[in-house]
């Protein structure tokens, strides 16, 4: 089983030998390995059993880094960056030759992130190569928010988790590029829209695809529990489980159920930041639980409700 601990420059040693390592962000905890070693990348793939045509996030730690490894960075696109990095923004940049193939899926842009995690943070600096990192659970599956979630589905393929606490924003990156001048999204994610719009004007929001994705993250099923994932309204799909005898567990924004033994409300206090932060863990108790079906509902379709949303039907695709 994996080691849990705090030890940088243990898992700077395991990194730096082609090994893979679990580590913190404020977003998810990422699956990391050295991003320029082909070998390392291709490990990747096959401890999460994740589809080569899927391209993986570069994380390094500065602004300054990342253009040593794109070829282009675009006057709007770098105002994100000075005003979101550190933090849960991830772009889409033209790459450099330096990066392998196997990153990108082949494509000509390389996605890229500065993450907001001090321990992460740390150990980049440290290094002198980027990591490509995905998140750290095995392939659609739900993300891990904690060391713990790492340790219980990847403990017996890599060697550290270095061990960040609780990610404080629970969602992945928002992910942005270019498609001529027009500025897309093509990720919703832990960054509001509204925030990036006040910076650089309307930007355009992607559908995700089902096969070739652009950027990482887009394929159609996703986020994923074992169990059956229902959604819609709550208070209906309850009445119909109880008729039809089925023992199941309700995943809910703000409301509690009386008298049902498996829910997970994300904030009774009807705040999206905190069920946005909660939403991976509770997904996850829930799919863990006696339940043998597992219904939920949608958020408010404002801030980071929309990038929720986005996860909630991913899941609940068959």
């Amino acid at each position: 089983m994996a080691e849990i601990g705090k030890d940088i420059a243990q898992a700077r040693y395991f990194l730096e030998n082609g090994q893979l390592v679990g580590i913190p962000t404020e977003t998810v905890y990422g699956l990391a390995g050295d991003a320029l070693n082909p070998e390392s990348v291709a490990l990747i793939f096959e401890t999460k059993n994740r589809p080569s045509f899927d391209p993986l996030i570069l994380h390094t730690s500065s602004l300054e880094r990342v253009e040593e490894f794109v070829s282009d960075f675009p006057e709007n696109l770098k105002k994100l960056a000075h005003a979101f990095w550190p933090g849960p923004l991830t772009l889409l940049l033209p790459r450099k030759p330096i990066v392998p193939d196997l990153v990108t899926s082949g494509l000509e842009r390389v996605a890229v992130r500065v993450p907001k995690h001090s321990l992460t943070l740390t150990l980049l600096e440290s290094l002198d190569f980027p990591l490509a990192a995905p998140s750290a659970n095995p392939f659609g599956y739900i993300s891990p928010t904690a060391p713990a979630h790492v340790e219980a589905q990847l403990g017996d393929k890599i060697p550290y988790i270095l061990d960040g606490g609780a990610c404080e924003v629970g969602l992945e990156s928002t992910i942005v590029g270019l498609e001529g001048e027009e500025a897309v999204i093509y990720r919703l994610g832990g960054l509001d829209i509204s925030e990036i719009e006040k910076l650089i004007g309307p930007v355009n929001v992607k559908d995700h695809s089902s096969s070739n994705p652009a950027a990482p993250g887009q394929l159609e099923s996703h986020y994923a529990p074992r169990k059956p994932f229902l959604l819609g309204d709550l208070e209906k799909l309850v009445s119909e489980k109880k008729r039809e005898g089925v023992k199941f567990g309700v995943l809910s924004f703000a409301k509690h159920f009386p008298e049902i033994e498996n829910q997970m409300t994300l904030s009774p206090e009807a705040n999206l930041h905190e069920a946005a932060k909660n939403l991976f863990a509770a997904m996850r108790t829930l799919d863990q639980s006696q339940a043998e079906v597992i219904l939920a509902e949608l958020m408010p379709e404002t801030g980071l409700g929309r990038a929720i949303n986005d996860r909630l039907r991913r899941a609940s695709v068959k």
